[in-house]
């Protein structure tokens, strides 16, 4: 098993999160982006993957190399709807877990929104992430790769 980062627009909270996961289980952590990476000193287990530049690029490098029972983080739900159906966990930053069941609502909510950004329709955007965000994304991962490792 292993816990994929979509990290070209994660949190430094977010990441921060996952390095600790990833020393306290021994799980090896991957992060993808299209940029250059600093990982903390000293840690086997975390590696970075830098995707050439464009849109989707390390979208398609983590949709194409996560398998079932991996965990990955995205808060890109086109992303989580290609990995979902087959049986990646996927945890947004802010501690959703998309599941079979929530993922194709999300992602007709989502294009929907975008249809309207496209017309020129203001929609507003995120909340700032702020500390119920990271609290929330910890207590998600941490449920999700304790299943992850169960079943494992």
């Amino acid at each position: 098993m292993k816990l994929w980062l979509d990290a070209d627009a994660a949190p430094r909270d977010v990441k921060d999160v996952c390095y600790r996961a990833s020393e306290r289980l021994g799980l090896e952590t991957v992060l993808v982006a299209n940029q250059r990476l600093q990982l903390p000193l000293g840690s086997p287990l975390l590696s970075a993957i830098r995707v050439d530049g464009g849109p989707d690029v390390a979208d398609a490098y983590i949709a194409e190399h996560a398998v079932a029972g991996d965990v990955a983080v995205t808060a890109d739900i086109p992303l989580a709807a290609l990995l979902v159906p087959k049986g990646v966990v996927v945890i947004d930053p802010r501690g959703e877990v998309f599941t079979p069941e929530s993922i194709g609502e999300r992602l007709s909510v989502r294009n929907f929104m975008d249809g309207l950004r496209g017309a020129g329709v203001e929609t507003g955007g995120s909340a700032p992430y702020g500390p119920r965000d990271k609290q929330a994304f910890a207590n998600a991962l941490d449920r999700a790769l304790t299943r992850a490792l169960r079943q494992g």
